[in-house]
């Protein structure tokens, strides 16, 4: 599935709830029945730093395409991690480093969050942005006979 037709599902999904509680009870409830992440992910190495919660992501690289697992000690951070992880997984680092970061703010997500949670979700784009930079140039790289770099 490209990021354009996981945008569009993503906006059909959240589309029937109108008013930002319903939509953010839903994130939550669905972040609420999803299974987190081995407590040995739980590190500083793979912690996203600028949020008030707890915030793990473990990006791994195979096949050309980036996939980003996360998890959180607030249900409402770990949901929306799901969110940009589940629209960024599956792509290859070209496909992320193209597409905007504002797909949530067209969901209606963003405009109701706190500044701290924005931060936090704004370093999170970061860090996924900064793996598939990291693997573009390895792709690239071994395109032209070099070598690419090691996964974080």
């Amino acid at each position: 599935m490209t990021l354009a037709e996981k945008r569009q599902a993503l906006f059909d999904e959240l589309s029937p709830f109108e008013d930002p509680h319903e939509r953010f009870q839903y994130i939550i409830d669905r972040a609420s029945a999803a299974p987190g992440l081995p407590e040995e992910f739980h590190e500083p190495v793979f912690r996203i730093e600028g949020c008030v919660a707890n915030l793990w992501v473990v990006p791994s690289f195979k096949d050309g395409l980036c996939q980003f697992d996360s998890d959180s000690d607030a249900v409402i951070t770990k949901g929306i991690a799901m969110l940009v992880c589940e629209y960024y997984s599956g792509a290859t680092p070209a496909e992320v480093l193209d597409n905007g970061r504002d797909f949530l703010a067209e969901a209606g997500i963003t405009q109701h969050l706190t500044p701290n949670r924005r931060n936090g979700l704004s370093n999170l784009v970061s860090k996924i942005r900064a793996f598939a930079e990291l693997h573009a140039t390895g792709a690239a790289a071994a395109a032209t006979g070099g070598t690419a770099p090691p996964a974080p």
